[in-house]
């Protein structure tokens, strides 16, 4: 049986219904400002907000079916290893983590390729499910999404032949290069764009969704590539799949752009919302652990809880030795204080060799929302 693969519209697009969209336009750009504008407030950003990273990798990977939470995350990252399927998926969400850190990093200094592109999905496909389904590699053959074990004529999409691949993302890449009448409503097209081309044989959502902000970063929307809209996608999954698969079924283009606005303007209030808040329990917390501990290391405990909010105790300990010169004995003692005033608690006890796990749970309950 022939089936019919899709061909992307070229970029960038014709005869978009501007009037509709001008007002969500409008009020998307508003909200991201203003979130932005608290994003350039926050002194070291990177450690206070490094949760709502974590909290982004387990919601985009949620959209694909893993079932882990932030905290399981974090654990696991501190040694409470997990078993079979659960680590499965917090192997995942780690791997996400690491592609948004690394691609944060590498955009500093170099623009968007699909080089890098790449070099993402091989990040992300690292030992886990999918890993055999050439990681780093646009696909060499046709793929298809549909339920589990449809064949392609069940197919609820087929998408572009492998023979026309490259010239879709060639095209894709000029549109990123170019600027379009707003950030934006670009920012929705190369979103869609890419998920349509579906250029990987597996890990294609994920990619498509950590180009987000790496997008509104590289023009300059954002001063910071920081802004996570998965917890939105991941609520209003259903309209979001509906909406792709709109586009390619009819060209209701229109249809997705005004939904992506509308994702971009509730999400960029959420987000503010919540940088807010971790900011009043940073300010908080600094006066707590230096009422607590009475010690001049007091700011390094309170961004090392807020960098990493599970931990070994063991870990902290050395890294207040080495960073700090603190005599291990100390940072002991500064722990034990934290647990005493009921700012950490511990999750494991130490026994013998083993280090006691600790955990930061106003900071936790935060992450997740």
């Amino acid at each position: 049986m022939n089936v019919n693969t899709y061909v992307p519209d070229e970029l960038p697009l014709r005869d978009l219904d501007y009037q509709k969209l001008f007002g969500l336009v409008g009020r998307a750009n508003a909200e991201l400002a203003r979130y932005d504008g608290l994003l350039q407030g926050i002194p070291n950003s990177e450690i206070m907000l490094s949760p709502l990273a974590t909290q982004e990798a387990v919601l985009s990977s949620k959209i694909e079916g893993t079932q882990a939470t932030v905290d399981e995350v974090l654990e696991q990252e501190a040694g409470l290893v997990k078993e079979g399927e659960k680590y499965k998926d917090i192997q995942e969400i780690s791997n996400y983590r690491s592609a948004l850190y690394q691609a944060r990093d590498h955009l500093k200094e170099y623009p968007i390729r699909l080089g890098f592109i790449r070099e993402l999905h091989k990040i992300l496909m690292n030992s886990v499910r999918g890993q055999d389904k050439k990681p780093g590699d646009f696909r060499a053959e046709q793929n298809w999404i549909g339920p589990r074990g449809c064949t392609i004529e069940q197919a609820t999409f087929v998408p572009p032949s492998p023979f026309i691949l490259s010239s879709c993302l060639d095209n894709w890449q000029n549109y990123i290069d170019s600027d379009d009448s707003d950030f934006l409503l670009q920012t929705a097209v190369v979103h869609a764009q890419f998920e349509l081309i579906h250029p990987f044989m597996d890990g294609n959502g994920r990619i498509g969704r950590i180009l987000i902000p790496l997008f509104l970063y590289k023009k300059k929307v954002l001063a910071q590539p920081m802004f996570y809209l998965s917890e939105y996608l991941e609520s209003n999954r259903d309209e979001y799949y509906e909406r792709l698969q709109l586009i390619s079924k009819c060209g209701d283009w229109n249809g997705w752009i005004a939904f992506f606005l509308k994702a971009i303007e509730k999400q960029a209030r959420r987000n503010g919302q919540r940088v807010q808040e971790i900011m009043e329990l940073y300010d908080g917390m600094k006066l707590r652990v230096q009422d607590a501990t009475r010690s001049q290391y007091s700011i390094y405990l309170v961004d090392s809880i807020f960098s990493k909010p599970i931990f070994k105790s063991s870990d902290l300990i050395r890294q207040f030795s080495d960073r700090h010169g603190v005599h291990r004995q100390t940072a002991f003692e500064l722990l034990k204080r934290l647990r005493d005033a009921e700012i950490l608690r511990e999750l494991q006890p130490g026994r013998g060799s083993r280090s006691a796990v600790l955990c930061f749970p106003e900071l936790i309950v935060l992450a997740q929302g």
